[in-house]
């Protein structure tokens, strides 16, 4: 059984690619600060309650692999966090914030899982379509919409650096999804994808996708945004 470690799982993609792989047979490690039931009672799921934010927090994941799996044959960097202001309201603090979870955890959780990634191990990281250069942007997500482009380059440059090794880094930059992030930040807006046929699209190309692309951007969106 691959032993598959997910971020962000306490709610919406997260969650649901949690259970997939989980009902699927594969060993899962679910991040995220909050646990819902459903996966701690899971017998293939893992569940560390991290925050992301905190390098310190990070030491849980470490001690895990040293202690219980000894490798890792995948990890989806999907946790994400969101502010939405006008550019002149935002501070450094509110870019900070943004950046710790979705660039700085990426590249901290990447860095202690390196030693534990094989040949053929499939390192996703999900962006936006907002951090892709040319996309349309959205009016007050500079901090995430920014952040979003840096993992971006981040993945890149990962694949680059660990080809020798036969580790592949992949992004997939996401359009809409129906989640409970997205309704807090457009109340009323209705996306096109539910989150659960978004994890199942990723569920699939983490096991695969790695077998055709390495340092690749794959935008996943069926409207322009």
């Amino acid at each position: 059984m691959k032993n598959i470690i997910i971020t962000g799982t306490s709610r919406g993609i997260g969650y649901e690619m949690a259970l997939q792989f989980a009902n699927a047979g594969y060993n899962v490690l679910a991040l995220s600060r909050k646990m819902p039931q459903a996966l701690v009672d899971h017998k293939n799921i893992n569940c560390l309650p991290v925050d992301l934010s905190d390098e310190s927090q990070l030491d849980k994941v470490e001690n895990f692999l040293s202690t219980t799996w000894k490798n890792v044959d995948a990890i989806i960097h999907n946790a994400g966090s969101l502010v939405n202001k006008p550019f002149q309201e935002l501070r450094q603090v509110d870019f900070e914030s943004v950046y710790k979870v979705n660039v700085f955890a990426v590249a901290n959780l990447t860095r202690i899982c390196i030693p534990y990634l094989q040949k053929g191990s499939h390192v996703v990281t999900i962006s936006s379509m907002g951090g892709v250069q040319g996309s349309l942007k959205f009016a007050g997500l500079a901090a995430y919409s920014s952040s979003k482009g840096a993992v971006i380059t981040l993945s890149e440059l990962l694949a680059e650096e660990y080809k020798e090794q036969g580790i592949s880094f992949n992004v997939l930059a996401l359009g809409s999804v129906q989640t409970e992030m997205l309704e807090e930040a457009f109340p009323g807006y209705q996306a096109p994808i539910s989150a659960i046929e978004m994890a199942e699209y990723i569920y699939n190309f983490t096991l695969t996708g790695n077998k055709f692309f390495n340092g690749k951007v794959l935008e996943v969106s069926s409207t322009n945004p």
